[in-house]
């Protein structure tokens, strides 16, 4: 038996499987099977086997030496880019574009607040192409990342902060429109925060300094600007600054 392929005039060529056999003295062909709705790497395995070559399942030659989780990352990243959170979007996008590296990385410490929140040490292993733990710095193309470079990209977010809130309140406040407005805190084990005081403490920790923090959401829920108070700051302040 063979497979060949017969030319058509007006239409593609048919893929046939044949064989060969003697009659009377002579040697004729017949066709057992069209085979021309077949895809071609299925035609070409089925050569393969006719001409007794050994046919090794794909899974079989395949050697898997790492896999990364995925699905939740590529979720995350088409949602930043529909809402104009990524900087690679050349026009309309709320990030900074520049330096390119840290414009990168501040896109990368946004999605995995969401895909795997961390600390900054513990994020700059799972971007890591050594360490990562799932598929979004090598989406992102990011290599070795350490976290004095997330840090550097904090600052890129921090100096870009007011213009990006601005963007916001523009796409989805208007005048007169009902805002939300919330205030916690969040006490530190640390000591090197200038922002930490005493103060009125939400978890329930007087013995620890805190920060306070105030979020401005639209009628919606979505969160349009924040800001960051020392711990001792009362709430009526944090609106008038907010305001």
């Amino acid at each position: 038996m063979y497979v060949t392929r017969v030319p058509n005039r007006s239409s593609p060529p048919a893929v046939l499987l044949r064989e060969s056999f003697r009659e009377g003295g002579k040697v004729k062909t017949r066709t057992l099977a069209n085979l021309s709705h077949w895809p071609d790497a299925k035609v070409a395995a089925l050569r393969r086997v006719l001409r007794g070559e050994t046919v090794i399942a794909a899974a079989e030659r395949v050697e898997i030496e790492r896999s990364l989780p995925h699905g939740h990352v590529a979720a995350v990243l088409g949602m930043l880019r529909r809402i104009g959170l990524d900087p690679r979007i050349k026009s309309g996008g709320l990030l900074p574009r520049r330096p390119e590296r840290l414009a990168k990385l501040a896109l990368a410490l946004i999605a995995a607040r969401v895909v795997e929140p961390a600390a900054k040490l513990a994020t700059a292993r799972q971007l890591s192409e050594a360490t990562a733990v799932h598929s979004l710095g090598t989406l992102l193309g990011v290599g070795e990342v350490d976290e004095d470079e997330l840090y550097r990209a904090l600052d890129v977010l921090g100096a870009a902060q007011p213009a990006i809130e601005k963007a916001l309140s523009r796409r989805h406040l208007q005048d007169g429109t009902l805002v939300l407005y919330d205030v916690t805190s969040s006490y530190l084990e640390g000591r090197c925060c200038a922002l930490a005081r005493f103060g009125y403490s939400r978890d329930g920790r007087p013995d620890r300094p805190q920060i306070v923090f105030g979020l401005l959401c639209a009628d919606d829920g979505c969160p349009v600007a924040v800001e960051v108070f020392a711990g001792d700051v009362g709430d009526p302040k944090t609106l008038r600054s907010t305001s």
